[in-house]
């Protein structure tokens, strides 16, 4: 089995279900007010009731409350929490989803954060920026990431767009990839035929 994909930053119907036809096994939902890519959780409700039921609805938070991830989580209907700030990763302990915690690839001290995750959670490499916490379209270093992704698994994300996740699957062998600006006209708005070219490279890797 293929690495399993994430599509990240939907804020749209249309680009939910179009990533779910091609292949993808999640969509994330941003419920950071200050993301660009920010949906509301009614509008995420809405989406999320139509998706098939192999695809997981994900939902991202930047250093929320216990209370706001239940509530969000129990409206939505979320299968899994991404945790994109400074919480511990403990944070969801007593909660029933799957957790991915967000890790930033920062040289050698990328190792030793990432062995702070618990084994139970997956992490997420990505970009260090604390200040979009994602969707910065700069790829990390993948050498690092590929030594991580040999001792657990991971989501890779951080600029991975149809030019060059073929690239990134073969040297780093993640677990599942995450795509948000790599495949959008804007902001929380895919482009469909990026769309399909990032789904045909990850078939061809």
């Amino acid at each position: 089995m293929g690495a399993r994909v994430k599509v990240c930053g939907i804020t749209r119907r249309d680009d939910a279900l179009r990533a779910a036809d091609l292949g993808a096994s999640a969509v994330g939902f941003v419920f950071w007010p200050r993301s660009p890519r920010y949906v509301d959780p009614e509008q995420a409700t809405a989406i999320a009731r139509d998706l098939p039921p192999d695809v997981a609805p994900v939902g991202v938070f930047v250093d929320p409350t216990v209370t706001a991830v239940q509530r969000i989580a129990a409206q939505v209907g979320l299968a899994a929490v991404q945790l994109h700030g400074d919480e511990p990763a403990t944070l969801c302990d007593d909660l029933p989803y799957r957790v991915l915690k967000a890790v930033a690839v920062a040289g050698d001290g990328t190792y030793e954060a990432a062995a702070r995750v618990p084994s139970r959670i997956t992490v997420l490499l990505d970009a260090r920026d604390p200040v979009r916490r994602g969707g910065t379209g700069r790829t990390v270093d993948w050498g690092v990431a590929a030594d991580v992704a040999a001792r657990r698994r991971i989501f890779l994300a951080g600029g991975l767009c149809p030019e060059n996740v073929g690239e990134a699957l073969r040297t780093v062998r993640p677990y599942g990839i995450d795509v948000s600006s790599g495949v959008e006209t804007l902001p929380g708005r895919k482009d469909a035929g990026r769309l399909r070219d990032f789904f045909e490279e990850v078939a061809r890797a």
